[in-house]
């Protein structure tokens, strides 16, 4: 199944480009790797025609709002007006129908959304294949590269390079690292060995473990946290609950556990082995700001304030470097990535809200910072290579 096509009627509102002749892909088209562009350390991916596919649930806040307000409030990185010239030219349909722009979403309708789509940048390190199986392929995953599509990233994924780059597909991750988390990975080759293998690890005969650099001098004993987590979803955070006997409120959140043992520090940042007891959303992340002593390069548990990423159509993330104290670089004047925006090597989209600046937007390339890095438990014996090596003497 290949999932390009070509669509009759779209942007038919004179924005500059034979809509009819453009090929649009959709999440049935695998990466290839010629979509692919290494520059100065980095793995670009080449800005392609995408439709975006959603349906409106009978329970869906979407339904009951006109089509150009439903897209203004849910997604806030694009001006309103693009979405009322969207709608008009056909970029925007509904059960593949144009609509004017005071149409009434309804309840089981399909929305098709299409666009010239731009990924954010990742390093350009190689995913390894440390080990390659009859039904199992353990890779060391780099840091800032998400696992799956998600969010602005959809070639630019674990997934997503392993399938262009070997041809390894179907994939079913048994486990998740943040995106800017590096360390083992281990996917499946089928849905009922990723079953298995995720059982292992909620009966606690698989474990994980983690180096973390984190602000201050962390406590010499071992450093238990159990407190309950609550993700929120809408936010891209998670919070801890705190269990106050005197407010007589049931905790609403998961429960959740982490062992804590200082590795070095030198007295203002601590190397901290994480072992994680549970497996919730940035659980060690949101755990270790708890206990006092941050992810030294995390802006979004930095601070218990950071601001909130739907009030400024931004990922969550990238809301809470935008205000925290982190150093943040001024993109290169000379970036050959923004030069090639000009030059046939990429197509230009009279409409598209990146081009002919090609990064997309709330993207500064300076979000690749090593947070964690998975270690492999391997019993009582176990050993590792510390990542800072001027650190290794430190107890």
């Amino acid at each position: 199944m290949s999932g390009k096509r070509k669509r009759d009627g779209v942007g038919g509102g004179g924005d500059g480009v034979d809509m009819e002749a453009i090929v649009w892909q959709t999440p049935a088209n695998p990466p290839e790797a010629s979509d692919y562009i290494f520059r100065r350390g980095k793995r670009y991916v080449r800005p392609y025609y995408f439709e975006f596919i959603s349906h409106v649930n009978n329970i869906d806040r979407w339904a009951g709002k006109t089509i150009v307000d439903l897209f203004a409030e849910e997604f806030k990185g694009r001006p309103y007006d693009y979405y009322v010239n969207a709608v008009k030219c056909g970029r925007i349909q509904v059960d593949d129908k144009m609509v004017n722009t005071s149409y009434i979403v309804q309840s089981s309708q399909k929305i098709s959304h299409f666009l010239h789509r731009h990924e954010p940048p990742v390093l350009a390190a190689d995913v390894q294949i440390l080990q390659n199986e009859t039904d199992i392929v353990t890779i060391c995953k780099p840091a800032s590269i998400p696992v799956h599509p998600c969010g602005q990233y959809r070639k630019n994924t674990i997934v997503g390079i392993l399938q262009a780059e070997h041809n390894l597909t179907p994939l079913y991750p048994v486990h998740r690292l943040d995106r800017l988390v590096s360390g083992l990975l281990i996917f499946a080759k089928s849905a009922d060995k990723a079953d298995c293998l995720r059982q292992q690890i909620e009966a606690g005969l698989l474990r994980k473990e983690y180096i973390a650099k984190v602000i201050g001098v962390f406590p010499n004993e071992e450093v238990v946290v159990d407190a309950n987590i609550s993700y929120n979803a809408r936010e891209g955070r998670s919070y801890v609950e705190i269990d106050d006997c005197h407010l007589n409120k049931a905790l609403r959140g998961k429960t959740a556990c982490t062992k804590f043992t200082r590795i070095g520090t030198n007295g203002k940042y601590s190397l901290v082995l994480c072992k994680p007891v549970t497996g919730r959303t940035h659980q060690i992340r949101v755990h270790l700001q708890h206990a006092g002593h941050p992810i030294a390069n995390d802006g979004l548990y930095l601070s218990k304030d950071a601001p909130l990423r739907s009030a400024k159509g931004v990922g969550a993330d990238r809301a809470a470097i935008e205000t925290c104290e982190l150093p943040i670089s001024e993109p290169a004047k000379d970036d050959p990535y923004a030069e090639d925006a000009s030059g046939e090597e990429f197509s230009i989209d009279p409409m598209c809200t990146n081009c002919p600046n090609l990064p997309p937007n709330g993207y500064d390339g300076n979000e690749e910072g090593l947070w964690l890095h998975c270690v492999r438990y391997s019993g009582p014996d176990w050993s590792y290579e510390c990542p800072y090596p001027e650190w290794a003497h430190l107890s």
